[in-house]
Formats: C-alpha cells, structure tokens, sequence
C-alpha cells in the first residue's frame, strides 16, 4: 500500500521541457489568486464568454467551443459516445492512438483499427481504403502521438473525408494545438481537442474542445450522449446563459482568460513559427548526436522524440540534468524508456530556452 509522503512546498524550482505540463507566465499564475465569486454570478458570465469566443477568435474557427473542468481525455469519451453509434475507425501508431482506441471500445464501439509500428505516421491511403471497404461513424486520429514524437497527416486525412459526409472526423490534438496550426473547419474537422496544460501554456485541469454544427446535430439523434461533454448539453447551456453547465474550475478559467490574451497578441500563425522554429533546432540537435525517432516527414512540431542511438543512461541523464541544472526533460515513453527521450518545446519556450536544455544535456552526457 502507498504511503502518505507529505507535502512541504520546499522544492527548488525547475523549467519544463515535458511533453506537458509546460511553462506558465507568473502573471497567469497569479491571476488565479483572485478573490472567489459564484459560477451563476454576471461575473462567471463575462469570464466564460470571453475565454470561449477568444479562443474561437485565436483558432480562427466559427465551431462551437466548449471549455470544460478536465484533462483532454474527457473528450476521447464525449465524442465517441456523441459520435459514435456502433463503429469507429482508429489508426494506431503509438500509446495515445492505442489508449484512444482502448477508450471507445470500453464504451461498447466495435472498433477497426490500422496498426502501424511505433514511430511510424498514420498513412491517408490507409485511412481511404478502410473507408471504401465499411461504412464508420467516426474515423478518430491522434494528431500529435506523444509517445513518438509523430506528427500525423491530419489535413490529408480531413481531405478525404469530405467524400463520407456521414462519417464524422475526431482529432486528438491534445499535445500540439495551439502550437501547430490547423486550418479546422478546411480539412472538414467535426471536433477537435487539446488540454490547457499542452501548447496553450496555462496550467493543467481544463480541456478544448471545438464542435461542427454536424456533430452537434448528430448527437442530437444518439441515445449514448456523454452526459459531462455532451455537446448539446454544453452548448445550449452556454446559448443560454453564457455559462457552463456543471461548476467549473474558475481559477483555471482566470488563468485561461490571462494566457489567451498572450495568444492572441502573438497571434496564431506567429505562434505557429515559433513552435517550427523550435522544432527544426530540435530536430537538428538531435541528429547531430543521436538521431530522431519519428518517420522522416513526419516530426512533431512540439514534442522531439530522440532515438538513443549513443545507448546513454536515459533516466540517469534524465536526474543529472534536473540536479545540476534545475531543467526537466522526460524519458521515452513506456516501452520506449530506455531507448528514445523526448523533449517538449511547446507553449512560451524559444530556441534560445531549447539550447538551454540540450547544452545541460550535452555536458552532463559528455557529448
């Protein structure tokens, strides 16, 4: 049985480099030090309205968008139970594709799958064949697989799905929007989701979800509507009232209303570059003395995932850098522990704060 290990807040202070949680600005943090006021109050009105049609605005989408008390996976069971009838569709390239998949056949979806290695990127041909061959509600795809450090074809896949007007497109994009620009409603996206504490650089405890007005008049006709997430409930709380519908996490919320107007002064595209900006100096980092783990093409643009090709101590490396420089970067993931480590440049990082890092990594690896 664990035992209790108490709590002291003496720790010195360390920069994030994790695929998440990421950096948040002191002055997101202190904005949730306001004094408390009631979720039904004017007050709750005007901070609500304001972070969802900011981020509307900084997403550049007419979706609907639901702000909700939660991680990201809250919405890999809203949506299959709004979406999803019988049969879904998911391409699994890595632990979060895998989890998503394991998620909605937990719900009772008959789900197909297309497996691939991990490491290796979801293929648009792939997802097109499946498509001619059986009928789906949903075709659901990570679009940034942690574990990995893949970046997926999601425009490509979002193209061809505007051939199969009756199967609606899910996307994960729980570690990267925000980072990495999408074009939503171009690529005939039903519903998309992130988690605060990812790309948007405020901390954890809310997720993102955006929602086409056909995945709102689908779950109008299911009987397996989420009941938290589901998006008639959310939304029509929120036509109404300006609200949500359950008691939300209003610190967060004050947080979120402080980041976004970081965001939207950065703007979309520009917070786009950086986040290339970043990778590309990751990537070529990491090829200088290791190598990338992802298929070539196919790299994130937020989480670089190093293939330990110098067979270091990874989790060694991994407390050195945190002792002697106050940096954390993460291991692999799972079975990939030993044999790959990830590096998160997302949310506020810059080129300059990712040399930071590899520079500790280089000196304590002696590289």
């Amino acid at each position: 049985m664990t035992e209790k290990r108490e709590y002291t807040g003496e720790y010195p202070d360390k920069t994030l480099y994790l695929p998440g949680p990421t950096e948040v600005r002191e002055g997101v943090i202190e904005a949730m030090c306001e004094p408390m006021f009631g979720h039904r109050m004017d007050r709750m009105t005007d901070l609500y309205t304001t972070i969802v049609e900011d981020t509307k605005t900084f997403l550049d989408t007419d979706q609907e968008v639901i702000v909700l008390t939660a991680s990201g996976t809250e919405f890999w069971e809203a949506t299959t139970l709004n979406l999803v009838d019988d049969r879904m569709l998911v391409p699994t390239a890595g632990a979060f594709s895998e989890r998503q998949a394991d998620v909605a056949e937990r719900l009772g979806k008959e789900v197909d799958r297309i497996d691939y290695e991990w490491g290796q990127a979801v293929k648009p041909e792939d997802v097109h064949d499946a498509l001619e061959n059986e009928e789906y509600d949903a075709v659901a795809t990570v679009m940034n697989e942690t574990s990995t450090g893949v970046r997926n074809p999601i425009e490509a896949i979002g193209d061809l799905l505007g051939d199969y007007p009756d199967t609606y497109f899910v996307v994960d994009a729980i570690s990267c929007l925000g980072g990495d620009r999408i074009d939503i409603e171009g690529h005939n996206v039903d519903a998309i989701f992130t988690s605060t504490q990812k790309a948007f650089a405020m901390p954890p405890g809310l997720a993102v979800c955006t929602v086409s007005d056909a995945a709102y008049e689908r779950e109008l006709e299911t009987d397996s509507a989420s009941w938290y997430g589901g998006f008639r409930r959310c939304l029509d709380y929120y036509d109404r009232k300006g609200q949500t519908h359950s008691t939300p996490a209003i610190p967060l919320m004050l947080a979120y209303r402080e980041q976004m107007k970081h965001m939207l002064e950065e703007g979309h595209e520009a917070r786009d570059r950086r986040h290339r900006e970043m990778a590309e100096y990751a990537r070529g980092w990491a090829r200088e003395h290791f190598d990338t783990f992802p298929e070539e093409g196919y790299e994130s643009r937020t989480v670089t995932c190093v293939e330990n090709t110098r067979d270091i101590d990874v989790a060694a490396t991994v407390e050195a850098v945190s002792e002697e420089y106050d940096m954390v970067f993460s291991s692999g993931y799972g079975r990939l522990s030993e044999a790959s480590f990830r590096i998160g440049h997302m949310g506020e990082h810059t080129v300059e704060s990712i040399r930071a890092l590899t520079d500790a990594i280089e000196d304590v690896a002696g590289l």
